[in-house]
């Protein structure tokens, strides 16, 4: 299926039905309309890329169609169908902003290389979001009401401007990548690439060869030479995300590479130097680690010359309403839907909920709203679990042990992500930010079956 939706308001079935076929056989998502009434009580609540409307019609015709599309500014294109003797009339409609129009009993695929040049400018305008998109993704963290946060971002401006190694610490989902790509995009070396490492996907042997590369022949199944993160990364930002699920052996090769400032590829002499800025990030406290002897003291030193700690979100819920509207102007691009309201109150318990997972939980939320959302609007029924917004349901006799709660909240998240996932272990793991060997140790001490 191509990511391309196309609606046709046509009276007259059998056109409608004839064209559903075709735009079916070439892996549209198509949709149908008997009126142009009928089209823009749909467009108030869809998204379509591409209208295609008869120019004739009972009702409203085709150029009031496109005139009211225009007034109210929806996202789409639009193009005329006419029949030999309107042709003059399509062509006004070109002036007044159509896209094109197609003579009815002309050959279709004519039809077909018209909407072959909306899907390729499509293409290039999404990949030009993308583009956007990453050179913007901390914008929403830069506009913030929290005091607590705006000073993170007057440490995180003052660090860039040096070349020293910096540790991110902060609970799972607070947003560490991107305060990292913050601190690269102020600093000296924006130019450069920024190269992001999740370490706890990696197993051993996995991870060095990603973070030094690896010469052809170096072991079995390296069928060519591989350039390392390290090398990837030079005159950049090399940011290691979870640096404190590495094992002790790599920890050992890492702190070599970081002294050095230089490494050799798997299966190489030779010694190549590198030239970055080293930022680090973990949901762990590396100082407790160090003591317990899982993390080496000396490679804790040389990756925390500066050190910055995130906020949880429960620390900074006056941010909540900005993060609300960044994430649904997100996700209304995303998903082609549009969200014109939110529904008096649900802020509120937005506001309420203390978010274990912090603003990637609130993301997650969010989007379960946009799915689940009616006539535009998002609504306080379609919250993954009313009970856990309200305070009120907690009662003197339902006081429990520190420990109780941590687990009963715990068991409760991991139940209502993994439902939000359809029971899909890999993506819920991905989105809890945890391995898949984790959570499926949770599933089992919770007894939740998958």
């Amino acid at each position: 299926m191509i990511d391309f939706k196309i609606l046709v308001v046509d009276d007259e079935t059998e056109f409608t039905d004839v064209y559903k076929i075709i735009f079916a056989d070439k892996g549209f998502d198509t949709y149908s309309v008997s009126s142009g009434e009928e089209c823009l009580e749909l467009l108030k609540d869809q998204s379509f890329d591409l209208v295609i409307t008869d120019l004739k019609m009972g009702g409203m015709n085709g150029m009031e169609l496109l005139k009211a599309i225009h007034e109210h500014k929806y996202n789409c294109e639009v193009m005329l169908v006419t029949g030999y003797g309107t042709i003059e009339s399509a062509v006004n409609a070109m002036k007044l902003g159509a896209f094109g129009y197609f003579i009815k009993g002309n050959d279709p695929e004519v039809l077909l290389k018209e909407i072959d040049k909306l899907v390729k400018i499509k293409t290039l305008e999404q990949d030009n979001m993308k583009i956007r998109s990453r050179l913007n993704d901390f914008n929403y963290l830069l506009d913030s009401n929290s005091t607590k946060f705006k000073n993170i971002l007057k440490v995180s401006e003052k660090a860039a401007l040096s070349n020293s190694n910096i540790l991110i610490l902060g609970e799972s989902g607070t947003g560490k990548e991107v305060i990292a790509k913050y601190i690269h995009h102020v600093s000296q070396r924006k130019d450069e690439n920024f190269v992001a490492v999740n370490c706890q996907i990696f197993s051993d042997g996995v991870l060095e060869s990603e973070l030094f590369g690896h010469e052809k022949g170096a072991f079995t199944g390296a069928i060519e030479r591989r350039i390392g993160r390290f090398e990837e990364a030079n005159n950049g930002t090399l940011f290691l995300d979870e640096i404190g699920e590495l094992s002790l052996n790599t920890q050992v090769k890492l702190l070599r590479a970081i002294e050095n400032k230089s490494f050799e590829r798997i299966g190489s002499n030779k010694n190549i130097s590198t030239n970055i800025r080293l930022i680090s990030a973990t949901n762990r406290k590396l100082s407790e680690e160090v003591k317990i002897g899982r993390f080496r003291e000396d490679l804790f030193y040389r990756i925390n010359t500066i050190t910055i700690e995130v906020p949880s979100l429960r620390e900074r819920k006056e941010d909540i309403p900005i993060l609300l509207n960044f994430f649904l102007n997100q996700l209304q691009q995303e998903m082609k839907k549009k969200i014109t309201k939110v529904e008096d109150g649900l802020l509120d318990l937005l506001t309420v909920y203390d978010y274990p997972g912090n603003i990637r939980e609130l993301k997650n939320i969010i989007e379960r709203l946009v799915v689940l959302a009616d006539d535009g609007t998002i609504r306080k029924r379609d919250l993954p679990d009313l009970k856990m917004y309200d305070n009120s349901l907690q009662s003197p006799e339902e006081i429990k042990s520190l420990k109780d709660i941590r687990q009963n909240a715990e068991e409760k998240y991991i139940r209502n992500i993994l439902a939000m996932c359809s029971g899909n272990v890999s993506e819920a793991a991905r989105l809890m930010d945890i391995s898949r060997r984790q959570l499926f140790n949770k599933l089992v001490e919770y007894d939740i079956k998958h």
